[in-house]
């Protein structure tokens, strides 16, 4: 008994952790995105291209070649970056989300290992 109930929350937490492990991406190949799919208000984390340090900003909008936005809600500092050095953009909010819902769910799955192993 102990066994089935051990592999049924491991087959179900290992579920859970790959569901919910989505972050959005958004690469420079035109092909696949155009960053239309942005939104303005939100915050992305920027990878440059050239290896320098990744650049957390607020998006406002795209013009032409540029992703325009500021440092973050508070810090009003406009930032430009072209899009020919980005080499991917992060929505950071979703990666807390999926973060915190693993947690939340490994949570769930030990408790119901711990009831289920004292059951006996």
């Amino acid at each position: 008994m102990k066994a089935s109930v051990l592999l049924k929350s491991s087959l179900l937490t290992s579920l859970f952790v790959i569901s919910s492990c989505a972050t959005t991406k958004y690469s420079m190949d035109t092909a696949k995105n155009d960053y239309s799919n942005l939104e303005a208000g939100k915050v992305y984390t920027v990878m440059m291209r050239d290896g320098s340090k990744n650049q957390k900003m607020l998006f406002r909008n795209v013009e032409g070649d540029n992703l325009i936005g500021t440092k973050g809600k508070k810090d009003s500092t406009v930032v430009t970056i072209p899009k020919a050095n980005v080499a991917a953009v992060r929505d950071s909010r979703k990666a807390g989300i999926a973060t915190g819902a693993t947690i939340i769910g490994a949570a769930g799955v030990a408790a119901l290992v711990f009831s289920a192993s004292r059951a006996d």
